[in-house]
C-alpha cells in the first residue's frame, strides 16, 4: 500500500528507510505520496529552474504535483510559476497557492508583507519555517512534491533532510571542476543521512548557437558522461536556453513547449 506520509493514521514512522530519524508529521488533512527533494552543493546553478521543470514534467504526465519552496533566504519558485499574493488561512491550517495548470505551491513570499522583503532569519528559524510547510500546511492529494532546497550542506538543508521523508534527491550541477567538488560534497550528505539520490542535472552543460547548430561548452567540458558511469544514475544535460530562461523571469515556465528533463522524469515516476 502505498504511503501518503500522514503518520497520525498508520501510526509507522517507517525508521528503516528513514534511517531511524524520526519525522516531522505531515499536517492530517494532507495527502502527499512522494516527495523529492532538488539539491546543489552551492548557489546559483539553477536547483529552483530543476524544481519548476519537473513539476511541469509530472504534471504534464497527469500527476498532482507540488512545490515546497524551502529556499527561504532566496525564494524565486513563486516568480518562475506566476503567483503571487498572501496565502489564506483558516482554522485548519495554511492553504498552498495554485499555478495556472494547478501545481500547488508554498513559499515564504506568500506569508511577506512586500515579496522583496528581505528574511533576515538565523538558520534554526529558517528550518523551523520549513518544518512549518510541512506541518501546517494542508497539501491536497500530492502525488509528486518538489523540495527547492537551500544550497549547501549547512544547518538549514540538514535539518530539511532530516525532518522530511524524502523518497529520494535530484543533485544540480555546472561543468565547472570546482562545483564539481562542492556536489561530491553534497551527494556524501546524503549518502549519511540515507536519502538516495534518483539522478542529476547537469545545469549550463551547453550553449546550442541558432546560427551554426553546434554546441558550444561555455563553462568547460561536460562530466554528465563520467558522472554516468560513476554513478550509473541518469544524468541529463541542461543547456543554456534563453527561452527557458525568459518563461521563467516571466512566470510562464508551465508554458515551455519541450521539457528538457524526461530522463528523470521516468526516474521519479519508476519511485
Amino acid at each position: 500500500m502505498g504511503c501518503d506520509h500522514n503518520c497520525g493514521e498508520c501510526g509507522e514512522n517507517c525508521a528503516e528507510r528513514q534511517g531511524g530519524i524520526e519525522k516531522e508529521r505531515l499536517h492530517e488533512l494532507s495527502r502527499v505520496k512522494k516527495v523529492i527533494g532538488v539539491i546543489s552543493g552551492k548557489g546559483g546553478v539553477g536547483k529552483s529552474l530543476v524544481t519548476s521543470l519537473m513539476a511541469v514534467a509530472m504534471q504534464r504526465r497527469g500527476y498532482r504535483t507540488a512545490i515546497m519552496d524551502a529556499d527561504i533566504t532566496g525564494p524565486s519558485i513563486p516568480r518562475a510559476f506566476g503567483v503571487s499574493g498572501a496565502a489564506f488561512g483558516d482554522e485548519s491550517g495554511i492553504l498552498p497557492m495554485e499555478t495556472a495548470f494547478g501545481t500547488q505551491v508554498m513559499s515564504i513570499n506568500f506569508l511577506l508583507e512586500n515579496e522583496t522583503d528581505p528574511v533576515v532569519w538565523r538558520g534554526p528559524v529558517l528550518a523551523g519555517m520549513v518544518k512549518n510547510f510541512w506541518t501546517q500546511v494542508v497539501w491536497k492529494d500530492v502525488d509528486y512534491m518538489f523540495v527547492d532546497m537551500p544550497p549547501g550542506t549547512g544547518d538549514v538543508p540538514l535539518t530539511v533532510m532530516q525532518s522530511l521523508p524524502l523518497d529520494g534527491v535530484i543533485v544540480v550541477s555546472t561543468p565547472q571542476d570546482l562545483v564539481e567538488m562542492i556536489v561530491a560534497k553534497a551527494v556524501k550528505m546524503t549518502e549519511l543521512l540515507k536519502i538516495p539520490v534518483i539522478g542529476f542535472v547537469e545545469n549550463m552543460s551547453y550553449f546550442k548557437c541558432p546560427s551554426c547548430g553546434k554546441n558550444h561548452r561555455i563553462f568547460g567540458e561536460s562530466k554528465a558522461e563520467k558522472l554516468r558511469r560513476d554513478t550509473g544514475k541518469p544524468v541529463e544535460e541542461l543547456p543554456i536556453d534563453p527561452t527557458v530562461a525568459s518563461l521563467a523571469d516571466h512566470g510562464k515556465i508551465e508554458l515551455i513547449e519541450e521539457n528538457p528533463l524526461t530522463v528523470l522524469a521516468d526516474a521519479v515516476e519508476k519511485l
